[in-house]
């Protein structure tokens, strides 16, 4: 069964978009990331999840459930982590949580989510007092009660130092192998990149891809960047790596006298005959796989 289901899901706020004809689906059991920069849909997405927004066309299903016509079963599916959550400052975390566990109807017990995410020792202080890392802490145990189907995390890492933030993919990993569907945005490549089995990237409320890492690598040139390092850069350098097929982008840095660039992995020594036969003395080469952030830089023009 597909996890999450969208059919040309469109959101206009009078002339805004917020997003538009967005077709996709996730898979039951995987983890999804869908990244984009601030102000791409990511949350406009989220709201339409939990029927805090309407569309305007098309329609998003949770496990076969309508989120709008449907939206108290879908919602009984899910655990959520919403960007910009304000706790109730006179409550301390352990209330949030149980508060959390009574509205679900389930056993679990707020203690014990909260240590496993690292809030044991603050759980009885007033969250009015907490750093914006320990509310996202505190949210995520709050999410994590009754073990839900499906996790929607909106920016989870907001606020977390690098330790956090490791602490937080591990939770989603987990979760992920006792069988729960993960379903995150972020503007962080780095963390979906960690984590993520697909990736969608959203653009200006658009879907521009949806593809595993290694998928986004193969599309858009194979994925590979040959590093270069030359006697020097000569005049016309650039051009004689441009001219070899399967070459899509070429860098060059003449205060350290090397070369990026992207090519399919078959034009890898093609690039360095080329520059051989124009008579550049090539002191050393390597490969690397396409970023993530490369990779967005493709499909997004930086945008």
């Amino acid at each position: 069964m597909l996890a999450i289901e969208t059919d040309g899901l469109t959101k206009f706020y009078g002339d805004v978009r917020g997003i538009e004809d967005l077709s996709f689906a996730v898979e039951e059991g995987e983890v999804f990331g869908f990244l984009g920069p601030n102000g791409a849909g990511k949350t406009t997405l989220i709201k339409l999840f939990l029927d805090f927004a309407r569309p305007d066309t098309g329609h998003v299903e949770i496990f076969g459930h309508d989120c709008q016509s449907e939206g108290a079963r879908a919602r009984q599916r899910m655990g959520v982590l919403p960007e910009g959550y304000a706790p109730y400052d006179r409550l301390t975390g352990r209330q949030h949580v149980d508060f959390a566990i009574r509205s679900k109807g389930v056993d679990d017990d707020a203690l014990a989510l909260l240590d496993r995410v690292g809030m044991r020792e603050a759980a009885d202080r007033q969250a009015g007092g907490y750093s914006k890392g320990m509310t996202q802490r505190m949210v995520l145990a709050m999410a994590l009660a009754g073990d839900p189907d499906l996790l929607v995390l909106d920016e989870p890492t907001t606020g977390l130092d690098p330790t956090g933030a490791k602490e937080i993919r591990t939770i989603l990993r987990e979760e992920a192998d006792r069988g729960a569907t993960v379903f995150f945005s972020s503007h962080i490549l780095g963390q979906v990149e960690a984590v993520c089995d697909r990736v969608g990237i959203l653009n200006r409320g658009e879907v521009v891809a949806v593809d595993t890492i290694e998928g986004l690598r193969e599309s858009i040139g194979g994925g590979t960047q040959l590093l270069i390092e030359v006697d020097r850069i000569r005049q016309g350098v650039v051009e004689t790596i441009q001219a070899v097929d399967g070459v899509d982008e070429v860098y060059s840095k003449p205060e350290t006298n090397r070369i990026e660039v992207t090519c399919t992995n078959d034009a890898k020594m093609d690039v360095i005959v080329a520059l051989h036969e124009a008579g550049v003395d090539v002191r050393n080469f390597s490969t690397e796989e396409a970023s993530l952030e490369q990779m967005f830089v493709a499909y997004t023009g930086g945008n």
